[in-house]
């Protein structure tokens, strides 16, 4: 199956100019949205707390149950609702844990089962991390992205060259940033699965870029000195751009129904998994190889 008729010959490097506008664009609004307007909202995981899952059998309101809260201190809970107002399920968030208050979990429990009724109160789970915890998570997170980019620059720098490296790495960095950035715009929880996400995306991307840089060492090999390097990228896209296509596409359709019907555990991750394969689809056409052209010498440019 091909979605992209053999021998279509796009000039993908005429449009770096605009991808280089583009992407700065994005990334600008990224780090301002990061440092300067809302930061992340970081999930339990990596901000230490409680969450508390709970379903209720009849109608309840958010202010209900921060109106129960009250007399054990937690009228300034953060209570989201999940799925639609029919659920009547609830999504509990508050800083204190059984690490900084003896029994409080079970306290939660109890004074949700006496406003409402122990048959009509369904605790579905609570996730407690301390802050000592949350702190360690949060460095290990950051420093296993780091690792992976490292172990990228030296895998496609010995595998190819310098230049392909550095253009495989920077199509990474772009793909983490937008990614992060959306999720600071949006106000979506970050936690561990979004880092398990934000490492998949990095796979995901590089295995794309990979294939295409394959085919430009092919081609270099067939036509040696007879083609310049803007000619051998534009190709060399063309003719995997059928296959990168076929595969983000049927990757973004099961993501997407993961995102619809996976339910509120799963619903960000596969909304980084989205946004990262529409973004590293981009970054392995419009990223890396116009780096890899900006890399090269006048010579290799004629």
């Amino acid at each position: 199956m091909e979605l992209v008729k053999s021998g279509t010959h796009i000039n993908f490097m005429s449009a770096r100019k605009i991808a280089y506008t583009l992407s700065g664009l994005f990334i600008i609004l990224s780090i301002i949205s990061l440092f300067l307007y809302k930061g992340l909202n970081y999930g339990i995981d990596f901000a230490g707390g409680t969450l508390i899952q709970v379903r209720f059998t009849k109608e309840v309101r958010a202010q209900d149950i921060r109106n129960a809260l009250k007399p054990i201190g937690l009228g300034g809970a953060l209570i989201q609702g999940v799925g639609t107002l029919k659920d009547n399920e609830f999504l509990i968030r508050t800083s204190m844990s059984d690490e900084s208050t003896k029994g409080f979990s079970a306290k939660l429990e109890n004074t949700l089962n006496t406003a409402f009724g122990d048959a009509n109160v369904d605790v579905r789970r609570i996730e407690m991390v301390g802050s000592t915890v949350s702190k360690d998570l949060k460095q290990k997170g950051i420093l296993s992205l780091f690792y992976a980019g490292i172990g990228i620059l030296i895998y496609v720098w010995w595998r190819f060259e310098l230049r392909f490296s550095l253009g495989a790495v920077v199509a990474l960095i772009h793909d983490v940033i937008i990614t992060v950035g959306i999720f600071s715009i949006t106000g979506k929880e970050v936690s561990l699965p979004i880092i398990a996400a934000l490492l998949t995306i990095v796979g995901y991307s590089l295995n794309d870029t990979i294939v295409v840089f394959d085919r430009v060492r092919e081609n270099m090999k067939k036509q040696g000195k007879d083609i310049g390097i803007i000619e051998l990228l534009n190709s060399s896209i063309n003719q995997t751009l059928s296959r990168t296509l076929l595969t983000s596409l049927t990757t973004f359709v099961v993501v997407f129904c993961l995102f619809i019907f996976g339910g509120s555990v799963i619903h960000n991750f596969a909304f980084a998994m989205m946004v990262g394969i529409i973004v590293g689809t981009y970054s392995s056409i419009f990223v890396a190889s116009p780096v890899v052209l900006l890399l090269a010498g006048d010579k290799d440019k004629r």
